[in-house]
């Protein structure tokens, strides 16, 4: 059985689309009709894309409001190129945080166009919240799950990711972030991140009144691949509620962990992971390591991904 996943922010990387884009424009038809896309949904996010995607510096790419929808078209370039709309041997579509939307737009949830709309929303509501909130997060990697949580919860921080394979991310107030640092949980480490924000902690929940009024407006459809939850795990059938999990999760933490569970749990036997690929499958090779995986970073791994999921897919 074979799941698909997309990554979420902060597995950016400046000019990773540039191979991409040069494989689409070594075919005129398919060229202009990846440019007309990428122009449109362009419009869509108010960004230059193809700038952020080929050209733009690290810093550039770093900010919330860019890096979230150029990693969702990242997603939906790679699954483009690999199943060129023909997703029959997919049983399964997961992504972590901004990557659900992408996975939503996999499963036909929404249309790729409201999936731009939704996830340049989503990048500019989410700065907004953070801007000024003197807040931020923090990988603790190592210790006991339950002894980390407990000791995050003492300090008035929120375990805001629970990605597995002994990676919790802290989040919440700089100065108790600062406070973790001092005095981590018993066999880990703290590394803080470089983000704006506390992310999916109530310090976000401006952004999800905004998103929530822009999700009642957009077309939904139930789901054509079996999708998960980043709340809890759980595969989730019904489109609308789909989309309204992929608002509250704004707020809320993200339980990769579970989805790695819930994959293991379904016989899920191989993974791909859409562009800018690499993060998800180094997860679930320490979470489940009987799980295969391959990383989808660029044109050159097209022909190993099909036979990857001819390995894998369809059962």
């Amino acid at each position: 059985m074979l799941a698909v996943v997309a990554p979420g922010q902060g597995s950016q990387t400046p000019g990773f689309l540039t191979p991409w884009f040069e494989f689409f424009e070594a075919d005129a038809a398919m060229g202009a009709f990846s440019a007309k896309l990428v122009a449109g949904w362009s419009e869509r996010a108010a960004l230059d894309l193809r700038h952020l995607g080929t050209t733009a510096d690290a810093d550039e790419i770093k900010d919330t409001a860019k890096a979230q929808p150029l990693l969702v078209l990242g997603g939906l370039t790679g699954a483009g190129a690999l199943f060129a709309g023909n997703a029959s041997a997919i049983s399964l579509v997961a992504g972590h945080s901004v990557g659900e939307i992408t996975a939503a737009a996999l499963a036909n949830v929404i249309q790729g166009d409201d999936a731009l709309s939704l996830v340049a929303a989503r990048g500019r509501e989410m700065a907004k919240a953070a801007a000024g909130s003197e807040s931020g997060m923090s990988a603790v990697l190592g210790g006991d799950r339950e002894e980390v949580v407990a000791h995050l919860i003492s300090l008035g921080l929120t375990p805001a990711n629970e990605n597995g394979a002994g990676q919790i991310v802290a989040a919440g107030s700089l100065t108790a972030l600062a406070a973790l640092a001092e005095n981590p949980p018993a066999g880990s480490r703290v590394r803080a991140l470089a983000v704006s924000g506390a992310f999916h902690t109530s310090v976000m929940q401006p952004a999800v009144s905004v998103l929530a009024d822009l999700a009642a407006q957009i077309a939904v459809s139930d789901p054509q691949i079996q999708i998960l939850s980043n709340k809890d795990g759980a595969r989730v059938s019904l489109g609308r509620e789909v989309l309204d999990r992929i608002v509250g999760q704004i707020a809320g933490a993200v339980r990769w962990d579970l989805c790695m569970q819930t994959m293991a749990d379904m016989g899920i036997t191989g993974v791909i992971e859409l562009p800018p690929a690499g993060t998800l499958v180094g997860l679930i090779k320490r979470a489940q390591p009987q799980i295969e995986t391959f990383a989808l970073k660029t044109p050159d791994d097209l022909d190993a991904a099909r036979d990857f999921i001819a390995k894998h897919g369809g059962k």
